[in-house]
This record gives structure tokens, sequence and C-alpha cells, in this order.
């Protein structure tokens, strides 16, 4: 059996656990439900806002906390609240970019969005999947949270403008989109955030690094190279494989003990 102090597990959600854009498989829910019953707390952590973590989910969890838009959102008791937006002047250089690149996007608020991209783009697919939004105009969203270019005339001209004016920029090249987050905004900087040092994770992409970067124990789901440095142990991107690795963790739970010395330590971080 492998200890771990940790007793904070951090999930990922397309890529890891989720497989086909929609669903969770049921032998991973399974995995996760044994955790949280043995004394897990369950955070899922998603470039997606927490609006479109829900139906995925489907009711499973509801007392986990959920990280949305890549660390600019948080959900904590179910109630959602932007924790990073984009400025006024921030905006209107990526409005000005959008126009230079011939650019379309999906930028998202707290819990409405707007898009302005091909209806049959395959992001179009994640986008309010629950039915429980509206699509606005930009101007209509009382803040932007969320960036993401899913067309341009140079997709890498584009990163750089984003890096340029201090964003966080994930440029998914199998993908071919470019996700933006407000200044230096990362799913590991939300966690830290909220008091959250000790943890273990799931991951399998770029935006995933610093997340894991930072994990007790780390777990790539798939093969992305991003991640060779930091993941302490790969697993296929296949459900039983992932529900497998997960189950294992449901043994590791820490003792009362163990909890008390953990909470302590994270609590003289945080006053530090």
């Amino acid at each position: 059996m492998i200890d771990f102090r940790a007793r904070t597990l951090v999930f990922d959600i397309d890529g890891t656990l989720c497989f086909d854009g929609r669903t969770i498989d049921d032998r991973i829910l399974a995995a996760i439900g044994d955790c949280e019953r043995a004394g897990h707390s369950l955070v899922f952590a998603s470039a997606r806002p927490v609006r479109d973590l829900l139906p995925v989910l489907d009711g499973a969890f509801p007392s986990a906390t959920l990280i949305g838009g890549n660390g600019s959102l948080v959900s904590v008791d179910r109630q959602v609240r932007a924790r990073a937006t984009f400025g006024p002047d921030v905006l209107g250089a990526l409005m000005d970019a959008i126009g230079r690149y011939e650019a379309t996007y999906l930028a998202d608020g707290p819990w409405d969005y707007a898009y302005t991209g091909p209806e049959d783009h395959p992001i179009r697919s994640r986008v309010d999947q629950g039915d429980l939004a509206s699509r606005v105009e930009l101007a209509e969203l009382p803040e932007v949270v969320k960036f993401l270019v899913v067309e341009a005339s140079d997709l890498a001209g584009f990163a750089n403008v984003g890096r340029e004016l201090g964003l966080t920029v994930n440029h998914h090249l199998d993908e071919a989109i470019v996700d933006l987050a407000p200044a230096s905004t990362t799913k590991w900087e939300a966690l830290a955030s909220m008091g959250i040092h000790t943890y273990i994770a799931f991951g399998n992409d770029i935006n995933d690094l610093d997340l894991l970067r930072h994990a007790e124990r780390a777990v790539r789901v798939g093969t992305h190279p991003a991640l060779d440095g930091v993941a302490h142990v790969t697993v296929p991107a296949d459900p039983e494989a992932v529900a497998t690795e997960i189950a294992l963790l449901a043994q590791t739970a820490p003792s009362a003990d163990l909890m008390t010395r953990a909470e302590a330590i994270d609590q003289r971080i945080v006053s530090e």
C-alpha cells in the first residue's frame, strides 16, 4: 500500500475522466465514489466553465469543489463565483486581435457565453450541453472569465498576442484552438487560493502542467509530452485503466491524525 499525506483528489475532466466529451464511464464514477467514502475530498478542475462541468458530472458528487475556466471560476457549496476576469483594456486588445487575425471565439462569463465560431466546430458540442445558460453578445456578459479562439488566420500569432498581454495561454495544437485565461490564472493557482496545497492530481494536457507539477502524486492520463517531466505515473487514456488507478487511492485515505497534521501544515502555509 502507498501512503500519501494528501487527502484531496483533483481531477481534470476532458481526456482524463471523460473521453467522449459528454459522459464519464461508470467504472470511473464508482472508483471516485469509493475514494469519497474513504474520506478523500474531491475537486474537479477543468478548462470548461462550471456550467459545462455539471452535465458531465450528471449530479454525481454534489459536495465536490469545482474549478472552471482553468482557474477563473470556482464553485464551493454550489455557489459559483468568478475569481479572475479580463479587464476592459485587455478585452479591447483581444477584440483588436480578433479583427486583425480574422478570428472567431467563445467567450465565457460566470454563467452565460458569447460565440461567433461555426456551428459545426467540435467545441460547439461541448458548450452548454445541459441547456443551462444563454448565448448572448459579448457586451452583454457582465464579466469575461475565459476566451477561446476557435479560428484565426494565424493561431500562433494570436497566442503570442495573449502572451504579450500577460495572459495564461494554452495553444492546443491537436485541436487547433487557443485558450486564454486572465493573468497568471491556472488550476493550481485556484487551488492554492483556496488553501489547498497538498493533493493528488490526474490530468492529460498542457493546461494541467502546473496542477501536476505541484501534486504529491501526479497521474498523467495518456502520453502528452508536455507532462513528461512532472508525471509520477502514466496510465492509458482508457476508462478501465483510469478507474483502476483511482481505485488504488480508496485504500490510502489518511487517518484522522494525519488529516489533522496535514490541515495544520496547510493553515500555517496560508498564514505565512
